[in-house]
């Protein structure tokens, strides 16, 4: 599974991108998104997604359906 950044929540402030530990974080048209090839949900090195801690925005990032 993989972590998904809601685009309309998102105010594009770049807090999660250098806490994700397998560099799926990137800027995309004006906010950031999670390549879901790259992402585990930080799976077996930490207790949860490194950016959902680092994100402000309630609902921002979630698990992708």
């Amino acid at each position: 599974m993989a972590m998904m950044i809601m685009s309309d929540i998102c105010t594009a402030c770049g807090d999660c991108e250098p806490d994700c530990p397998t560099g799926a974080i990137s800027p995309k048209k004006g906010v950031y998104a999670i390549d879901p090839n790259k992402c585990n949900e930080c799976e077996g090195a930490f207790d949860s997604p490194k950016c959902m801690d680092a994100c402000f925005e309630d609902g921002c990032i979630v698990p992708a359906e």
